[in-house]
């Protein structure tokens, strides 16, 4: 069949980007669009832009927003059989599109856009112009989607929310996790070829519990110091951001050391999941792969039980899920991580692999597995 993939703006890093990038492995021969591309050292070849790539709105992802649904339906899809879009904005607009032409009509749902359906969780959101323009865009999303096109969410959390935000029902398909890579290492400390990261790793404690995210205040990430206190365990703070003073704050209060390593390579990521006790995961993620990650590696997790990570946990059992963030919770819900055997968690992790999900694609898109 002839097949267009298309996908939102294009970034070096994300989870959508791990998708788009997977579609196009699962179809080689495909015709490939996105809004614009700044990741041509990822993305190289055999990716088309819209024109809004040709006009200062690629700088500027909030003032873009009134326009991007004119691009999707500027997009030709003249000998085209069947379209397939990642789409974490507007890109579901093109889906509807090829529906009403009689195409065959997928998209694979990361979030309905958060900063119209769900602004609390996207710094977006509270822009100005996106309080302004939320019922205008509202109304637009809504009416751009169509039950002729067999949508896909990343999980059952943003399932959830498309069915509360388009009305329209949708299966799930969880997002691809480099599981063979990961656990294809007995000792990823061995992989890390940075001199200051392997220092940084030596200087680190026997038994600690683990927080790794962009430090930004949804993110929750004092929470893994509020666990390590809890338990009486060091705390090992992985990342960077706008948060950074805060934590340091609460860091330096704390009756446990706390150590900030910094930005960590994917080796250096996946060593310090090996070495950790536990891995604590408070944000509030449509998916969230790391998680999923820290238990490939037989990492017992936390997390809370709202959002899409408490979905990887309960199908896969390498960790606890806590209702609420009190200490006493806290407490409990990481005393009873630590000890879960997580033999078989390493096991069923298979399920988010790269193969599962190209097998479960073929089979939504309506082709033999």
């Amino acid at each position: 069949m002839r097949t267009v993939l298309a996908h939102e703006w294009l970034a070096p890093t994300g989870g959508s980007e791990n998708v788009f990038e997977q579609l196009m492995e699962i179809y080689p021969d495909s015709r490939n669009i996105c809004l614009w591309n700044d990741a041509p050292q990822r993305f190289p070849r055999n990716i088309e832009e819209t024109w809004v790539a040709r006009t200062p709105l690629r700088r500027s992802k909030a003032l873009s927003l009134p326009f991007l649904s004119r691009a999707w339906k500027s997009v030709d899809l003249a000998s085209t059989d069947r379209v397939i879009v990642s789409s974490h904005a507007f890109g579901h607009h093109l889906a509807a599109r090829a529906a009403d032409a009689g195409l065959g009509a997928y998209s694979y749902v990361h979030t309905p856009a958060r900063y119209v359906w769900a602004p609390e969780f996207d710094d977006r959101g509270q822009s100005r112009l996106a309080r302004a323009g939320r019922r205008h865009f509202m109304k637009t999303d809504r009416r751009a989607t169509s039950s002729r096109v067999n949508y896909v969410a990343n999980s059952e959390f943003v399932r959830d929310r498309i069915r509360a935000a388009w009305e329209q029902d949708a299966g799930v398909i969880y997002p691809p996790v480099e599981i063979d890579l990961i656990q294809g290492r007995p000792a990823w400390r061995d992989e890390v070829v940075d001199a200051a990261e392997i220092e940084r790793l030596d200087g680190l404690p026997l038994e600690f519990v683990l927080g790794a995210s962009r430090l930004v205040e949804y993110k929750r990430l004092d929470t893994a110091i509020t666990v390590g206190e809890e338990l009486g365990l060091p705390v090992v703070i992985v990342g960077s951001g706008p948060d950074e003073d805060r934590l340091r704050e609460l860091a330096a209060q704390s009756s446990v050391p706390v150590t900030f390593f910094g930005y960590a390579s994917t080796p250096a990521l996946y060593a310090l999941y090996q070495a950790a006790a536990l891995f604590v995961f408070m944000a509030i993620e449509d998916f969230g792969i790391m998680p999923v990650e820290a238990m490939a590696l037989g990492t017992p997790v936390l997390v809370r039980h709202e959002g899409g990570a408490r979905e990887s946990i309960e199908r896969v059992g390498g960790g606890v899920v806590i209702e609420g963030t009190s200490a006493a919770q806290l407490r409990e819900g990481g005393r009873s991580a630590i000890d879960i055997p997580m033999d078989r968690a390493i096991d069923a992790v298979s399920q988010f692999s790269r193969t599962e999900f190209s097998r479960r694609v073929r089979a939504w898109a309506g082709e033999a597995s």
